[in-house]
């Protein structure tokens, strides 16, 4: 089976998730994606009803409106029942690392608004120790050549061995990606990260970080689409 199938599996089975009435956070990224196309036909067969989607990027907002998901702004929301989202890297503790398509700061404050965030990835993603990925990091642009030093310090007194701190581009390079609020993202090869939690709150701590792509005690389920199942986990 395709990975593109195994995405599919899993996030038709995040619709179990789903009920009438609810407010729903609209991850970004290729497995949310399908998730917010099959929301708008769950919508229109009347599977679900009166649900609202509250989106973490202006390319999810998109896809809900050509899906037909009706969609409030975030602070309209009272209440996230529920967010559904997909992750570059999931450990055994739900550890995750997201960023890669460069919406972790919006996809962070629904995920931490939401009752309930729920994770939808292919297998490909499950890692016994996170950092074979890059470390996506959402930084201000003033000064980002120094927020970088302070990075790549951070993450080698983090027990990261040489981390590659780079400024995420596009295309050719000539010209520095900016994410939906305007700030640029740092990608850190750190390959691998013995200790997130200490790396998170070094992060933190830099003048000049936005955020960081570790989601840490975040995500309570993660779906992953198999070969020829889905499985659903818990904490």
């Amino acid at each position: 089976m395709s990975l593109a199938a195994q995405k599919a599996r899993a996030a038709q089975a995040a619709l179990e998730f789903g009920e009438s009435h609810m407010t729903t956070g609209l991850g970004s990224g290729s497995t949310a994606d399908i998730f917010v196309r099959l929301l708008g036909a769950a919508l229109e067969n009347g599977a679900l009803e009166n649900v609202k989607g509250v989106p973490t990027s202006e390319n999810t907002a998109r896809v809900a409106r050509e899906a037909g998901v009706p969609l409030i702004a975030v602070d309209q929301a009272a209440r996230i029942n529920v967010a559904i989202d997909g992750a570059d890297e999931v450990d055994g503790r739900f550890r995750l690392i997201k960023g890669a398509g460069g919406c972790l700061l919006r996809e962070k404050i629904i995920a931490h608004a939401s009752d309930l965030m729920v994770v939808v990835v292919d297998e490909t993603k499950l890692v016994e120790t996170l950092g074979a990925t890059d470390l996506p990091v959402e930084v201000d642009p003033f000064g980002f050549t120094i927020t970088a030093g302070k990075i790549y310090e951070a993450l080698t007194a983090s027990g990261v061995t040489r981390p590659d701190v780079r400024l995420r581009s596009y295309g050719d390079g000539a010209n520095p990606f900016i994410t939906d609020g305007g700030h640029y993202i740092l990608d850190c090869a750190c390959q691998r990260l013995s200790d997130p939690e200490a790396v998170a709150a070094r992060l933190t701590a830099i003048p000049g970080v936005v955020e960081h792509g570790l989601f840490l005690n975040t995500a309570r389920a993660v779906i992953v689409g198999e070969e020829e199942d889905v499985c659903v986990l818990r904490l």
